[in-house]
């Protein structure tokens, strides 16, 4: 293919499901199963705090430097570099959470991370390939955001209330309205809510601009519904956490 004169292939564009794709896939699913298994074992132990907080450090380790990146003159895109998307926010919640074993930032990053940015993992909107730094940047983020959401809640028990529901909710509205107002000031699109994404994604099955905003937040609110309620009776029995902070 070739766009303004150059071969994108040649340059190392990113194809969705090429070799760096799957089996950056394939590395996300085989971590899940430690993660969750690190997490039951230091459940309760005087070592879940030491751990926890080990693992916050090794985002902010993996993902500052790479933020950083995005704002140094080669990498500047004021379309793309500012940290507005939902995963930039999302890996500060997870660090959040890691932290402080807060329910509410485990259930941000739980219903964020299970969702929207596993959905950013099926149908990314990449253009750098392996091993450039954007792409580094983007998959290190994403696998690290899911994992501390699977490690916090399956692991630990750090479970998701109706309560922390109905707040992550309001959370959520409260970005996406300034982003949205940002977007129209600024004729970007971050979070995609001024426009569908360049490449595939799910977005596509939805109606056009404004409408399949509110059909997505109509269809993400009830999913994260259920995916709080088996939570809501796990808690009167034996998957029960012990007490967090709010």
């Amino acid at each position: 293919m070739v766009i303004d004169g150059r071969d994108v292939l040649a340059a190392g564009e990113f194809q969705a499901y090429d070799t760096s794709h799957v089996t950056v896939l394939v590395l996300f699913a085989v971590g899940l199963v430690p993660i969750v298994l690190l997490g039951r074992r230091v459940r309760g132990t005087a070592g879940e705090a030491t751990t926890s907080r080990v693992l916050a450090v090794g985002i902010v380790a993996v993902t500052v430097p790479l933020q950083v990146l995005q704002l140094l003159p080669a990498e500047w895109n004021p379309r793309t570099s500012l940290p507005f998307q939902l995963c930039d926010l999302a890996w500060m919640f997870a660090v959040h959470a890691l932290w402080t074993r807060s329910r509410l930032t485990s259930t941000v990053t739980y219903l964020w991370g299970l969702t929207l940015t596993t959905q950013g993992m099926a149908t990314p909107d990449l253009a750098s390939a392996w091993p450039e730094p954007r792409f580094v940047m983007f998959w290190a983020m994403h696998l690290l955001i899911v994992w501390a959401a699977v490690y916090l809640v399956v692991g630990l028990g750090v479970l998701p209330t109706w309560s922390t529901y109905r707040r992550t909710v309001v959370i959520t509205l409260v970005w996406a309205a300034s982003v949205l107002v940002y977007n129209t000031l600024a004729d970007t699109n971050y979070g995609y809510l001024n426009g569908k994404p360049s490449r595939a994604s799910l977005l596509d099955v939805l109606p056009a601009w404004p409408w399949y905003v509110a059909v997505e937040i109509a269809v993400v609110a009830a999913v994260w519904a259920l995916l709080v309620w088996p939570w809501t009776r796990a808690r009167t029995g034996t998957l029960a956490g012990a007490a967090r902070p709010a």
